[in-house]
Parts: structure tokens; sequence; C-alpha cells
């Protein structure tokens, strides 16, 4: 049997009740990276078909299309799957005060450099703003990275772990809407969630709000340790939602007026 086990929002601790009975605990573990998992995943199924194999990932195992990818792998070698879901960024959001049933697609946002600056999350997320829809984004992480030179010389010289900061994150997202101009992103008048840690407890989990203009003065402390995500919020916004989200404002003045002359909350 080859097991897909979803390990939760924080740390080991997290895991399911379902997730401890497969009684993965006490066996030999093997570091899979992203690499690993995409181009290796024969390896990591071999033997599956006549003992059990669990593949342990962060959050929810259907999180990422990865391992969509190596479930249907498994089915196409006639192994038998079984999936143990858990938390996972894409519902855990809704701590910010968010309804879930209010938002839209997802996007991911990648680390720009001087060449390459892609701008395909921007028509996601006016697609959700058309629809008055929340966007989650997704911050971009590298991980396991090389150099292009070591890359380009097949050394296995790995760059530092980097995190996209909000700020940062702000910063590329104000920069697309200035090329664009159709104001989905108006830095004055867009309201957004800064979210890290989500289930990490009190005194880890962190959560900001205000403009995109108020979000990107703001010192990186300010939004806790990574990993971060950042919701633009949709025009579909309830007062309730708006309310709850207020007190995590960076000024509740603002936040509270422009929900109210922008978005169109009525607060009662």
């Amino acid at each position: 049997m080859f097991y897909i086990i979803g390990l939760g929002l924080c740390d080991e601790k997290d895991i399911t009740v379902r997730g401890l009975e497969e009684e993965f605990y006490g066996k030999e573990l093997i570091l899979a990276d992203r690499d690993m998992v995409e181009t290796e995943s024969d390896d990591i199924l071999r033997n599956a078909d006549k003992e059990d194999v669990s593949l342990l990932v962060v959050g929810d195992p259907f999180g990422a299309t990865t391992h969509t990818d190596i479930i249907l792998r498994a089915r196409a070698l006639k192994i038998p799957t079984r999936v143990i879901h858990n938390a996972s960024i894409m519902n855990a959001v809704g701590a910010c005060g968010l309804q879930l049933y209010n938002f839209g697609q997802t996007v991911s946002l990648v680390f720009f450099t001087d060449t390459w600056k892609p701008d395909s999350f921007y028509d996601r997320i006016k697609e959700n703003a058309d629809l008055g829809m929340h966007t989650l984004v997704l911050l971009d992480i590298k991980v396991k990275e090389q150099s292009e030179e070591n890359l380009a010389r097949g050394r296995k010289i790995y760059e530092p772990p980097r995190y996209m900061s909000i700020p940062q994150a702000v910063s590329q997202l104000i920069e697309i809407e200035e090329q664009r101009q159709t104001g989905i992103l108006s830095p004055e008048t867009t309201l957004a969630i800064a979210v890290s840690r989500v289930g990490g407890g009190e005194g880890n989990e962190r959560i900001v709000c205000g403009t995109l203009a108020e979000l990107s003065t703001q010192p990186n402390q300010v939004f806790g340790q990574p990993l971060h995500s950042l919701v633009i919020v949709g025009k579909r916004l309830h007062h309730l939602e708006a309310e709850y989200a207020e007190t995590f404002a960076v000024n509740p003045k603002t936040w509270r007026e422009t929900a109210k002359t922008v978005y169109g909350c009525d607060f009662e």
C-alpha cells in the first residue's frame, strides 16, 4: 500500500489520529525534497506493491499537483493507495476572518529577478476581483536552489534558503499594477491581510492587515517568521469579515473607512 499522509500546518504534533494509526513513528525516515518527489517517484514507489510505503507531506496531500501525479503513477502500477488528509493554508487562512467560500483562485508569487518578472498571477487576481472574490497569494520560497554558475557546472552546491517577505511581495504586486493600471491592486485602496505560521499557536501565528500601501511600509518583524501568505481582499467583503479582521489592522480607522467607502461594507 502507498500512503500519502498530511502532516498539517506546524510540527509532528499536528498529525491526525488516523495518521498516527499508520505507525510511521519509529520507522526510518528519508528526507524527500521536491526534486526527489518530482523526478524519483519510481524509487519512492518501489516495492509499495509488496510493503507499506508512506510519503509524509507538509499540510494536506492534495495541496500540490506533485502529489496528485505520484498517486496517478501508483495507480498505473496497480499499487493500492490511501490518502490521509490534514489542515493546510488553503483552509487555515480562514483564521484571518474571511469566509472560505468567498475565496477565488489561489495564486503563487515568485521572486522577481532583473530579467524575469512573470505576471500571470495578475490575471488570476483580476478574475477573482471581477467576481468580488478574495485571493490567497502563496509567497515564494527558495530551498535547495543552485546558483546559475553551480547549475551550469553541475556542482551540487546549494544557496542558503530564502523566504519571500510580505513587503517584498507587496512591492512586486504594486510594480505589476503600475504596468497594468487596472486598479485592482491600487496601493491606497486595496485591502490585504498578511498571515504567518497559521496554526502555530499563540505567540507564533501572526496576522496583520491594512491597505497594500500600509503593509508595504511595515518592517519585516511585524509580520512574524516565515512562511508567509497574503490575501487580497475582494469587493464582496461582508461587514462581519471586515469587523473580524479589523482586530489585526495596522490602522483600524483606515481599515474600517476603506472597507466602508471602497468595499461598500454596511457596518451595523
